[in-house]
This record gives structure tokens, sequence and C-alpha cells, in this order.
């Protein structure tokens, strides 16, 4: 037989020796490892899933903010590859009957379009105030209005009841003292009004938009329409709450021109983005991290950081919004993208619950692997004790005839004993055994002490 071939034999034996003790390792880690898998497979259900990559946004009219905004929204959000699909719709009222039925996630919504405890039983949560929406009244030069009172008998167009200024003016008109009825109100669209005034047709409309709203900005230029002056206005935001006071400053149109001509007192609603309280809460805190890019900026009716804010709405705040408001974006978008954040998050999460159970369990798995393997050779410590017994019991001419049956028993043990295989940290034990299976053979051959 050739040196190497006794050499790759014996190299073998001392692999299997020392590499055995994996089988005694995931024997006694097993318990652990299921408690593992239960931890994540809890913390899968626990830890919020990865946000959807897509989501519906109702607006609001052609032509009007809201519409241009979103369009802002989906541009901005389409950098961290989430896909915003705008929903054109009539306005507040419409978005928030596609809010409850579930056509929407998230939509504009006017201050004052909820009742009481509305918001709550629909499950929908603010996402924070973004821009004042005034109560914009054009009216024609030679319609004769001077003060609200006077709109009577007059054709105003209010627009479709999907928006909310139909529900908005006539508590306008309510706290005036005066009956809707008494005006001929019309329900055209924004665009068709706009045509409808500039034609004649129409006394004057009503929009509640931002600035920023193209018809806004095209009547306040066209000669021959004026914009109604709330003169009052600090008297209607004690007696309607969800309204504010803004002014309109002179020239603020066009400077050189000096458009307009004068102060123009307004009352002013606040617009908020609205959400089904179920949208991911990741996608809260980017959708109000756009808003502070978009509305954050100095305006007509709003100073440097006024907007967005959790304020000026009476739908509870989500709790993810309040805190991106109170603390600023979460540590890891500040310096990482939004979806490689959103997964260490959730990492971290799931980390931290894996340590709080691992941290005990570790504690316990070394002294159940080392029971383990030493339990392979302490059984046989019972063997040795067992012969040594029957040894002490046997008696007169059977003694002899025990004594051999005994010296065969313990040649079987010592030939189990030489197959066991456990890891080279525990050889020691194992050759004590050896040992101790030669004092008791001792033993069996000069007869009981």
């Amino acid at each position: 037989m050739s040196g190497k071939g006794v050499v790759g034999r014996a190299v073998t034996k001392v692999r299997s020796f020392s590499f055995v003790s994996l089988r005694d390792l995931l024997v006694a880690s097993g318990p652990t490892i299921l408690l593992v898998l239960a931890a994540l497979v809890v913390a899968y259900w626990w830890v919020d899933p990865a946000p959807p990559r897509s989501l519906r946004l109702a607006t609001g009219q052609e032509n009007s903010a809201y519409e241009q905004f979103g369009k802002q929204y989906a541009a901005i959000l389409a950098r961290d590859e989430i896909r915003v699909e705008l929903q054109p719709s009539l306005g507040s009222l419409d978005n928030l009957g596609r809010l409850e039925r579930g056509e929407a996630d998230i939509a504009f919504v006017q201050s004052g379009s909820t009742e009481d405890g509305q918001a709550a039983r629909l499950g929908l949560v603010s996402l924070g105030s973004l821009f004042t929406e005034p109560v914009w009244l054009f009216l024609r030069e030679g319609a004769g209005v001077a003060k609200l009172t006077d709109l009577k008998g007059k054709r105003i167009n209010l627009g479709p009841e999907g928006t909310g200024v139909p529900r908005l003016f006539r508590q306008v008109l309510d706290v005036n003292g005066i009956d809707p009825a008494a005006l001929r109100i019309g329900d055209l669209e924004n665009t068709p009004a706009t045509m409808a005034l500039l034609e004649g047709r129409i006394d004057g409309l009503v929009f509640s938009s931002a600035p920023e709203a193209p018809l806004i900005q095209m009547l306040l230029q066209t000669p021959g329409i004026r914009l109604f002056d709330f003169s009052q206005a600090e008297a209607y935001t004690r007696r309607l709450p969800f309204l504010t006071h803004v002014v309109l400053p002179r020239g603020i149109v066009d400077l050189g021109r000096n458009i307009p001509a004068q102060d123009y007192h307004l009352i002013a609603p606040t617009a908020t983005l609205v959400a089904r309280e179920e949208l991911h809460p990741a996608l809260v805190g980017l959708f109000v991290k756009a808003a502070h890019e978009i509305h954050g900026k100095t305006g007509w009716f709003q100073q440097q950081g006024q907007f967005p804010s959790p304020k000026y709405t009476e739908i509870p705040v989500a709790a993810e919004a309040a805190r991106y408001y109170r603390d600023g974006p979460p540590f890891l978008q500040r310096y990482l993208s939004f979806w490689l954040a959103n997964l260490l998050d959730r990492l971290g999460v799931v980390a931290v619950a894996l340590a709080a159970l691992l941290i005990p369990l570790s504690k316990i798995v070394p002294p159940l692997y080392v029971w383990r393997v030493r339990s392979r050779i302490y059984r046989w410590y019972g063997e040795l004790r067992a012969v040594e017994q029957m040894l002490e019991r046997a008696e007169g001419e059977k003694k002899e005839v025990v004594r051999k049956d005994l010296l065969r028993r313990l040649d079987e043990i010592e030939e189990s004993v030489n197959h066991i295989s456990i890891p080279l940290a525990f050889a020691d034990a194992l050759y004590g055994l050896r040992s101790h299976i030669n004092i008791v053979r001792k033993r069996v051959m000069v007869g009981a002490q």
C-alpha cells in the first residue's frame, strides 16, 4: 500500500472527525433557527411592505391651479420612479367622493369642505395645507355691484356642485343674510364660465383658486372685468373660521401698468392634500417633501416657509406628515435615494427585532451544543457502571461465566466508542472514556475488589 494512500485516508478521517460537529450545531440551534424564521414572518406582516410605484391624484378642472400643481407633483415624484396618475375632476367635493369610493389615493381638497368628524368617518387624513385660494368674484364693469346684497337678481356662475365653490359661496351669502335663491346661479365649469362672462352672457363668476391659475391671471388683466373687494374680510374670518383674510397688493399683477390699481381685501380658504389613511407612510413623506419644494416659496399671499403647513385644516393630519413637519425628512433620505433609504429603514426594523431575539438565544445555544456532543460520551459511562454492578452481584461458580460475558460486553463497548465522531475540542473526553473502559476491564479480569 503506498504511503500516499495511507496519508489520504488519514486526512479524510481527520476531516470527518473535525467537521461532524456541524450536525450537532444544526440540531442544537434548530429551535433558534425556527424562532428566527417565525420572527421574520411576523416582521414581514408587521413592517410596512415596500411602497407602491404608482398612485392616483385627483386634481381639478381644466386650467385650474389644482391641475397645474398636479402636474408639478407628478414631475417631482417621477424623479423617485413613482408614477402619479392625474385624475381631472370638478373640484373639492368631487375629489372627496373619489377618495371615499377608493377611486383616488390622494387629492386636492379645499378647507371647509368637510363637516365635523366626516373625514375620520371616511378614513381620510390631511398631509397639510398648501396655499390659500382666495374667493375671486369677477364682475362686468356695468353689473352695478358695489356690495354683496347687490347680487340679487344677477346672473352669477358658481360652477358645478362637485366643486367646493357653490357650498362655500352659499355660506358667504348666508352670513350676509342673502337667500341664494335671490340670485340666478349658474353651474358652468371654469373655462366656459369665463367665456360667458367675457361675452356678457352672465354678470359675474366666482372662483376659489390660487392666483397661479391661468384664468385668474387673464381676468385680472382683462379690461371691462373688475374684482370684487371684500372690505369686511376680517369679519368673515370671525364668522367662518376656515377662512383667512388676505390682501392682493396694488401692482402685484403688473407693476408697470399698476394692475391692480388698488389693494383688494379677499377671503380665502386653504387648499390641502388629503389622502386615504392607508396611503403608504413613505409616500406621505414623499408628498410632503414635494409640497415644500412647490409651495414653500414666497407668493402673492404667503411668506417664505409659511406653506406647506399642518395648520389651517380641519382634517386630522397624518402621523407621518406631522413627523415630517416637526423633524424634517428621515435621516437616510437626506443622503440616499428614496428607494434605498426606504429599504434600509425597513431592514433596520427587522434587524432590531432579530437582535432582541438572538441575544438571549445566543446564551442558550452554546451550552446546548456542548451537552449534545458530550452526551454521546456520557451515555457509555452508564454502560460501564452497569458492568461493574453485574460484576459485584456475581457469586460462586457463575462468577467466571459472568466475567467472560462482561469482558465480551466491554469489547463491544470499546468497539462502539472507537467509532464515535466528535469535534477535536472534545477529544480529551473521548480518550478519558477509553482509559476508563480499560480500568473497568482490569477489574473484571482480576475479579471484584
